[in-house]
């Protein structure tokens, strides 16, 4: 499949998700479909740190990797945003070290924390952007500057209209499958929901206790 470079266009609080930030990619050329991910704040910090090029008082997580691959000659040549599954993102880096390339899966925050960081570009494919990109007016500022928080509130807008916890009603884990309950673990761990998973932990412990 033909891949498609991207950009990252904004990063801002998000106004749907308490402690989440909506990371905003952009094709590069071509449609400029822009393609929103919500992420964690740590790994927010961490993209931002990189693009203001600023130095904290001690080496984040990915700054540690960005130092240990220089240390062995490894280079992270490209990350791509592979698969769109149920709303979460998945993404791999392609890595390359005396000749030899290794692919690895990494979640996509993570991903481009580490994109930022080793300068590589950032890909995906035209099916994941046909099915979660989306196509904005160009809204200026008075100063002619494209106005990006603004782009980000209305991509949020579309977001959670299918997201809101609101429109969700509580689920029973005990009418589930055990199948679907280790899919949903799985899935709220990938989305860094963590108080979702710890529930569906207790769950899958009560059923493997009896």
């Amino acid at each position: 499949m033909e891949k498609i470079e991207l950009e990252i266009i904004g990063l801002s609080y998000s106004q749907t998700q308490t402690g989440a930030y909506a990371l905003v990619l952009g094709e590069k050329v071509g449609a400029k479909r822009r393609l929103p991910i919500i992420i964690g704040g740590f790994e927010a910090q961490a993209i931002a740190i990189e693009l203001e090029a600023m130095t904290p008082s001690r080496p984040l997580t990915h700054d540690l990797f960005k130092t240990f691959s220089d240390a062995y000659e490894i280079q992270v040549k490209e990350i791509i945003i592979y698969n769109l599954v149920e709303g979460i993102f998945y993404a791999k880096l392609i890595t390359e070290k005396d000749g030899k390339e290794v692919e690895i899966d990494t979640r996509t925050s993570d991903a481009i924390a580490l994109a930022v960081r080793f300068k590589c570009p950032i890909s995906t494919y035209e099916f994941i952007l046909s099915s979660a990109g989306i196509i904005l007016d160009e809204s200026t500022n008075d100063d002619g500057t494209s106005d990006i928080e603004n782009q980000i509130n209305e991509i949020e807008d579309e977001l959670s209209e299918t997201t809101s916890p609101s429109s969700k009603k509580p689920l029973n884990y005990a009418d589930l499958s055990n199948e679907e309950l280790n899919a949903r673990l799985q899935s709220a761990i990938e989305n860094e929901d963590y108080e979702e998973a710890s529930k569906i932990k207790v769950e899958i412990d009560k059923r493997n206790a009896n």
